[in-house]
Order: structure tokens, then C-alpha cells, then sequence
């Protein structure tokens, strides 16, 4: 409502020298493909947490995992190691994971999540409402934040069920004490 900055995401975005800019839906399934994805999910770790802290001590930075990052075991050490490294609070840090990443061996993925909230960061919930959208979720791991999918927003004037969603998950998310973002809000109403 004071439109005062609130965090921050890093996003992974690519400036080729020769072809320009290209687009993450390209370049990240290249680099699952090619093994790659875990180096460049950790040097967009660092370098997110780097940045962040030198921001205001308030204003946290959120994180995308891939699958590979989130299927090492190893992960959680790193995640130490590199807010160790750079000094930013764990508190300062959220780390966002999709369902369909937890769907893929979920015991596993919730085992890991587990250790990192140990830690002290935060873990979101990213892209809620699309896909699987299993509600077992919110009852076998104590999320964090809920990022609802920003398809309910862009479809709010074309589709009344779109306002009636956002609300009850919201509401869901206020009585199990979890925070919302709902993506997609760039304009004030």
C-alpha cells in the first residue's frame, strides 16, 4: 500500500555478445540438459546474496532452486557456505522450490527442505494453484510464504473464479500462518 520495497527476486536473465538477449525458457532447459543448471543455480545463489547484502537490512532476496540443486545432498552445506561467504542473515534469504521439483521424490525433497529451513532461510512455495497444486503440501512441510501463479491474476477482469481463488488461498494461507505473494501485481488499484 506505500508501494515501500518489500524484497527483491533474482532472476536469471542471459545477454549473449552475438545473438542478444535470450530467454530463460531457452537457456535453462539447455543447461538441464547439458548438467549445467546446479554450477549456474549456485552462482546465481551467491551472487543474489552477495548483492543483497549490501541492501538495506530489512529487504530480503528470493532465490529459485532447479531440481538438480534441490536433489544434492550436498545442497544445504553450500547454502551455508555461501551465506557464510558473502554475510547475509539466513533470514534475509528465501529460497523458492515448485511442486512439481517436490513431486519428483518427495520425501527426499522435504528431507532437504527441512535442513535448510534449519538453517534459518525461508522457503517458499513458488507457482501455487497450477500443475499439481496438492494440498498434502501445505500439511507435510511448514511453508514459509505461498507465491500464487500469476495466471489468476492476468485472467482477474476475464474470469470471475480467478478473484474467488486468490482469496481462498490467501485465506487458507492467513489460518495456516503462512505468508502470500501473489505475482503478477504491478499496478496499484
Amino acid at each position: 500500500a506505500t508501494g515501500r520495497i518489500v524484497g527483491f527476486e533474482a532472476l536469471a536473465r542471459w545477454r549473449h555478445a552475438e545473438l542478444g538477449w535470450i530467454p530463460p525458457s531457452e537457456f535453462i532447459r539447455i543447461a538441464e540438459a547439458s548438467g549445467r543448471i546446479a554450477e549456474i543455480g549456485e552462482h546465481i545463489l551467491r551472487s543474489a546474496c552477495r548483492d543483497a547484502s549490501l541492501l538495506p537490512q530489512d529487504v530480503p532476496v528470493s532465490v529459485n532452486l532447479s531440481v538438480a540443486q534441490l536433489a544434492r545432498a550436498d545442497l544445504p552445506g553450500r547454502v551455508a557456505s555461501i551465506l557464510e561467504e558473502t554475510g547475509l542473515p539466513p533470514e534475509r534469504l528465501k529460497l523458492e522450490v515448485t511442486e512439481s521439483m517436490v513431486m519428483s521424490d518427495s520425501r527426499r525433497a522435504l528431507a532437504t527442505l527441512r535442513r535448510l529451513k534449519a538453517l534459518g532461510v525461508w522457503i517458499a512455495l513458488d507457482d501455487f494453484g497450477t500443475g499439481y497444486s496438492a494440498l498434502s503440501y501445505l500439511r507435510d512441510f511448514s511453508w514459509d510464504e505461498l507465491k500464487v501463479d500469476r495466471s489468476f491474476v492476468q485472467t482477474l477482469e476475464s474470469d470471475a473464479q480467478s478473484l474467488l481463488i486468490i482469496r481462498s488461498i490467501v485465506e487458507l494461507a492467513q489460518r495456516l500462518d503462512i505468508s502470500v505473494t501473489v505475482e503478477g501485481v504491478e499496478t496499484p488499484s
